[in-house]
């Protein structure tokens, strides 16, 4: 059974479930799971674990910031209930604000703010998904949340669109921060394009394209390169080797004196990653062994 990382570059107009299920199909695995859910129109980075590399998703979105960079562009002049082109409109204005206006605004957003997720999103209102509320044709209020944008800058406008690069934290829904943008300048705005090109220390310069790794699976070849280790993305978490007798007792749950600092530690033997354990009081004790 294949194990490891396929960091995928998402097309649009697919679910990020369904994407992982094709992954999954072309490597042979049945079980695998996924960083950070992408829109069915967004595209981009999607980092994908198969087999054992599913155990290491809690310990990577653990160390990593969550920082993620997304371009994305958006549309004046109206507004959809789902916040993107793929909405049915519900609001409509004539009046489209001047660039310098956009750009004198964008400071505004820098920090942590306040933001009130889109009707048509995943968030848990009264325990139920927000978008099944919605569809069930129930109206909802959803409750600001804290994010975090560490940058947002605007990168230029092709006829109707205008894009902007934002760097944010866990949590921040693109298509509300779009909305907030055209809000503020006093107009409607609708994001037309999203598309991540880093999450979780994942980057779109590894990312694959779906498509071109359906083409190497049909025609019989070498696709398999595209496999990333299981412990790809690990790299903040510090190593402790051990050796062939210590393996096979820490494999068995069992502790293992040492005299490494605390805290959590990629655990390998000649090499070869067998897991991740936590260091405390001079004793390894396996967390998630391969």
């Amino acid at each position: 059974m294949s194990s490891g990382w396929i960091i995928l570059d998402k097309p649009t107009n697919k679910f990020s479930r369904s994407a992982g299920l094709d992954i999954a199909r072309i490597f042979g695995v049945k079980r695998f799971g996924h960083i950070g859910t992408l829109d069915p129109m967004a595209s981009g980075v999607l980092p994908i674990a198969l087999g054992d590399a599913t155990k290491m998703i809690p310990f990577i979105e653990d160390i990593s910031d969550g920082k993620k960079e997304y371009l994305f562009s958006m549309r004046f002049g109206f507004e959809t209930d789902s916040l993107d082109i793929t909405g049915a409109e519900i609001a409509r204005t004539d009046i489209i604000p001047e660039e310098a206006q956009v750009i004198s605004i964008l400071s505004d957003f820098i920090g942590e703010i306040e933001q009130v997720p889109p009707v048509y999103s995943a968030v848990h209102v009264d325990g139920r998904r927000a978008y099944e509320l919605v569809r069930a044709g129930k109206n909802i209020d959803i409750p600001a949340k804290k994010v975090k944008i560490y940058s947002l800058e605007y990168i230029g406008k092709n006829q109707e669109s205008w894009t902007f690069k934002v760097v944010c934290g866990r949590g921040t829904y693109v298509r509300a921060l779009a909305r907030d943008i055209a809000r503020k300048c006093g107009v409607l705005g609708t994001v037309d394009m999203i598309r991540r090109t880093l999450t979780n220390g994942f980057d779109i310069k590894s990312a694959v394209k779906l498509d071109f790794l359906e083409n190497l699976f049909n025609n019989s070849a070498d696709f398999k390169i595209f496999l990333k280790p299981i412990d790809f993305g690990l790299g903040d978490i510090p190593v402790l080797n051990l050796d062939d007798k210590s393996t096979e007792f820490y494999k068995h749950g069992g502790f293992i004196k040492t005299n490494a600092n605390d805290g959590l530690k990629r655990v390998y033997n000649e090499g070869i990653f067998i897991g991740i354990g936590v260091v405390s009081e001079g004793q390894l004790r396996p967390k998630r062994t391969i």
